[in-house]
């Protein structure tokens, strides 16, 4: 693709369109569904979101997972082979909540001072409604896109997606020319994220009497070491410019057996955050080093439980730049906690999402943008602004009523790899 200029949309004539009461009101109705995960419970948001749909246009169909967990597929446009097609993807379960330390009940979806409050409002239900909002406003306005809409609402993003986008990607179910994942970025393009790779480090030692702890060696003790190398380590020479550098938390740690005995062993459980190119063996065999190098008499060994990849969309991008035209340019009320490049509005976010699988399965061009800031997400009382909402409306209605001229505009020698496979919804 070539670098193309602003969508030719008058302003007037799409965003006058975005409802705000309208928009809240979705919202509002999807944070009152209860989706935590775990235990996945996105079964109980499939017939409001198949009335959403269905009630603008949209073709629909629920794709179960081999697990039995529910996604909504829903298509506005024919699906004829070769036209342009802009995938939303957004997840629809929550993470669980602590009631007693929310001011509101967490599914009452409460408006107040102009927020929406409720499990699930920045994370990422307020995105979800923002980009049926946008559709909406075209429809309305008369301009129904010349290109096919695809909102894949999934399962399972917050506990890895195994059983949402990851299952729809290995059915090959998944094929756009670009996608936009509406998660909470305070209003800015996100084109770069980190990954995650976890694991368990155990750590032996020697029992012996807490009287005399020089006659064993404690498990606790050398924890402690691994610890702190881990915390400090500098695991690459030059930090990413959007993600800076990698870092690793130790986050749990178990040991000992009574207070009057040398621990003789102790587990930790470690999170190190990863950049886009790593791979799992990278990880694991940077942990190795670090220890080995600060701790070399310890015992101890890594037992992996998971890995998230990282990913981004290479700049420059003409998708990315196609999104960001598309923004009103008010400043957003929150940011989100991301590294700016220098002389560039794109920014990079410490949280992992769906994006991976598009983005390094497919190599679909995608970016995340949406209403709220992570600052709000997973957090008691979180919330999003009803003023975000209504301007990421605004952008997605730019972006749906102008995203076949973009592709039109487009070097047409390109094909995204996730055009030539798969079926169509």
């Amino acid at each position: 693709m070539t670098t193309t200029s602003s969508p030719h949309i008058p302003e007037s004539a799409v965003e006058a369109f975005v409802r705000v009461d309208r928009v809240t009101r979705t919202a509002a109705a999807l944070v009152r569904i209860d989706t935590r995960n775990p235990p996945g419970r996105e079964a109980a948001a499939v017939p409001a979101l198949l009335d959403l749909m269905r009630a603008i246009g949209c073709d629909t169909e629920v794709f179960t997972s081999s697990g039995g967990r529910p996604s909504v597929l829903a298509r506005y446009g024919t699906g004829a082979p070769g036209r342009a097609t802009l995938l939303i993807n957004g997840h629809v379960d929550v993470v669980p909540v602590v009631e007693a330390d929310w001011t509101t009940p967490p599914f009452d979806a409460v408006v107040s001072g102009g927020r929406l409050i409720g499990r699930g409002a920045a994370d990422m239900k307020g995105g979800i409604a923002a980009a049926v909002e946008g559709l909406r406003a075209c429809l309305d306005a008369g301009l129904a896109p010349d290109a096919d809409i695809v909102f894949h609402l999934v399962a399972d993003e917050e506990t890895g997606g195994a059983h949402g986008t990851a299952e729809l990607v290995d059915a090959g179910l998944v094929r756009a020319d670009a996608c936009i994942v509406p998660e909470p970025t305070g209003l800015r393009v996100a084109v770069a994220e980190r990954g995650s790779w976890q694991a368990g480090i155990e750590v032996f030692g020697t029992a012996g009497h807490g009287g005399e702890p020089a006659l064993g060696r404690s498990a606790v003790a050398d924890a402690a070491r691994i610890t702190t190398a881990l915390h400090l380590a500098r695991f690459h020479d030059r930090p990413h410019p959007l993600l800076g550098s990698p870092t690793c938390n130790v986050a749990m740690v178990r040991g000992g057996v009574a207070a009057n005995v040398i621990a003789p062993a102790c587990t930790l459980t470690i999170d190190r955050r990863t950049l886009p190119g790593e791979s799992a063996d990278d990880v694991y065999a940077s942990i190795v080093r670090t220890i080995d190098a600060s701790c070399p008499d310890v015992d101890y060994r890594v037992l992996p439980k998971f890995f998230c990849e990282a990913s981004e969309l290479p700049l420059p991008h003409p998708f990315a730049d196609f999104v960001d035209a598309c923004r009103p340019r008010p400043r957003p009320h929150t940011r989100p906690r991301s590294r700016v490049a220098p002389g560039e509005g794109f920014i990079g976010l410490s949280l992992g999402s769906d994006a991976r699988f598009l983005r390094n399965r497919l190599g679909i061009p995608t970016v995340v943008y949406g209403p709220g800031s992570i600052e709000q997400a997973h957090g008691a009382d979180e919330w999003v602004g009803i003023g975000d909402l209504t301007l990421a409306a605004r952008t997605f209605a730019r972006a749906i009523a102008g995203f076949a001229d973009f592709v039109a505009q487009a070097d047409t020698g390109r094909v995204s790899p996730s055009r030539q496979t798969g079926r169509q919804l």
